[in-house]
């Protein structure tokens, strides 16, 4: 019996993707070997991060990186940065951004639920654009003139998420950001693969990237990537650090945090309570290592067996079934049924949840009467367990 068997946690079979709420990936042994082993021991934690950031520069191409509790986290502790730099005192006020900038732009096509990590820091977001595409209404989405015309003196960043189809082009959101001397800090929580993405952003003047680390990284789900410009870094690493500390005692290392920039040591920061410990920090750094040596060909030929494997349980059933992403090695491999209705849909999930295990698909176009497989997250094993359900699901 496995940990959750025996505390009577029934366990999933998870076709849908790394969704947090289906606690996401598994990790590899190394991965859970390596945390295991840095649990055995004590280290100081700024020194710890301070090797991160060493780590996460050397993959990203970023000037410092840092590993916060997860993308969000991530998002959070870099929009403070960009509202308080260095300021002690502007770190100990948030989220009362009063007197400071605190007006971050986002196009409109842009905004999402997961960017109430940006305004939980007592940033305003001033929308701006209109997203003809996405409504159905014309072509046109948010462009670069509608962000140039909304900087003012109040302006603290630009925030950016990306997408394969993100309008307009980051670079000349950069540009025009960077004119008036603004940061741009871009969520690319779930923008891998492609690995080349773990520079791309930061290749084309992004100062802050959030990558989630349990994602396609295959880190512990409470992980995420925070990199870019160093004194931005510094001012996360700042406000999310324990800053319980003796004042003329304290000596971190100075490529993470130059104290001779510090006109007083803050104190406990709005990010502490997303705080990574010791095992998030190794197992990340672990997987990230791992993520980049296997590249992509090798991960996308992973995948697509599974894919195979579970289409080739459906070559019989009466819905038609597609398999997309085969012949691009930057993809995910995925098998979508099509079913007429969104009540055979919605039937479908129901009776794969009740199977034991419960086995639970993409269901965010479940409305237009498609499901999806996603084998980012399967075991061994499970491609044959999904495959044979559906057929069984589907007659």
């Amino acid at each position: 019996m496995n940990i959750y068997q025996r505390r009577g946690v029934p366990t999933i079979i998870n076709a849908a993707g790394t969704l947090t709420r289906l606690s996401g990936g598994i990790m590899r042994p190394e991965v859970s070997a390596a945390m295991a082993d840095a649990a055995g021991y004590t280290v100081d934690m700024a020194t710890l991060q301070a090797h991160a950031s060493d780590t996460i520069a050397e993959i990203t191409g970023a000037e410092a990186g840092y590993v916060a509790s997860g993308s969000a986290a991530g998002l959070m502790i870099g929009t403070a940065a960009c509202l308080t730099g260095l300021d002690a005192g502007a770190m100990a006020r948030l989220p009362d951004t009063r007197g400071l900038k605190n007006r971050v732009i986002v196009p409109r096509s842009h905004r999402n639920s997961y960017d109430h990590a940006v305004r939980t820091t007592g940033a305003r977001l001033v929308e701006v654009g209109l997203p003809d595409r996405g409504s159905g209404a014309g072509v046109r989405d948010t462009e670069v003139s509608d962000i140039a015309a909304a900087i003012s003196d109040r302006t603290a960043a630009v925030h950016y998420v990306a997408t394969r189809i993100s309008q307009p082009p980051l670079a000349d959101v950069v540009a025009v950001a960077h004119a008036s001397q603004v940061p741009v800090v871009v969520d690319a929580a779930a923008e891998l693969p492609p690995q080349a993405n773990l520079r791309n952003f930061i290749a084309e003047g992004a100062d802050l990237v959030v990558f989630s680390g349990g994602k396609a990284i295959g880190g512990p789900q409470a992980s995420g990537i925070l990199c870019g410009r160093k004194h931005l870094i510094m001012a996360a690493a700042l406000q999310h650090l324990d800053m319980d500390v003796v004042d003329d005692l304290w000596d971190p290392p100075a490529r993470l945090i130059d104290r001779s920039r510090l006109a007083a040591v803050p104190r406990h920061g709005i990010g502490r309570p997303c705080k990574a410990g010791k095992e998030e920090i190794i197992g990340l750094l672990t997987a990230l290592e791992l993520f980049v040596a296997e590249g992509d060909e090798a991960r996308h030929q992973r995948w697509l067996a599974d894919a195979r494997a579970i289409a080739d349980h459906l070559a019989d059933v009466p819905a038609p079934v597609t398999l997309t992403g085969q012949d691009d090695p930057t993809a995910v491999p995925k098998v979508s049924v099509h079913l007429a209705t969104r009540a055979a849909a919605k039937a479908l999930h129901d009776r794969l949840v009740d199977h034991r295990p419960a086995i639970h698909l993409d269901v965010s176009d479940y409305r237009s009467g498609t499901v999806v497989l996603n084998p980012m997250c399967l075991r061994p094993g499970d491609a044959a367990r999904v495959g044979n359900a559906l057929a069984a699901a589907l007659g």
